[in-house]
């Protein structure tokens, strides 16, 4: 995990630092809908080819944007990539077309949100969960939207 950390230039949030370094890093049985809990720097077989990571480098929003319903935003638009790409690991995906992203740098660090091909929102709303919020829901059997 140093190693990753160092290669990326970010220390990763606690208490999933804690987690994959004490507990598991990745889980079949994880939250994520799809394939549990990601490995440290694995994505999903379903993540969309927008260039390199770089978790490191700031999360680009600061609040939910469905660019879907955003007439100015032009499908190439690079900010979405950037909202694919930076200041997040993946933890996993839901229904092989959304994906759980625990933001490792930028104003809402450690926060966990949920990305598509429509938009990012914080989960399960502005008053995002942590890691470990985003883990007891799952564990407790409640859908994130519950």
């Amino acid at each position: 995990m140093a190693d990753w950390e160092r290669e990326n230039g970010v220390v990763l949030p606690e208490p999933y630092r804690t987690f994959i370094s004490e507990i598991s890093n990745g889980s079949s049985l994880g939250p994520a809908g799809d394939g549990g809990l990601q490995p440290l720097g694995r994505l999903p077989a379903a993540w969309p080819d927008l260039g390199p990571r770089q978790p490191g480098e700031p999360f680009p929003l600061e609040e939910a944007w469905p660019w879907e319903d955003d007439e100015s935003v032009d499908p190439d638009d690079l900010r979405i990539d950037a909202a694919f790409n930076t200041g997040s690991v993946v933890l996993g995906s839901e229904d092989g077309l959304s994906f759980w992203l625990l933001l490792t740098a930028g104003p809402r660090r450690g926060e966990v949100w949920m990305i598509a091909d429509v938009g990012a929102v914080p989960a399960p709303g502005d008053q995002a969960w942590g890691f470990e919020e985003w883990v007891r829901c799952w564990h407790t059997g409640n859908d994130w939207w519950d």
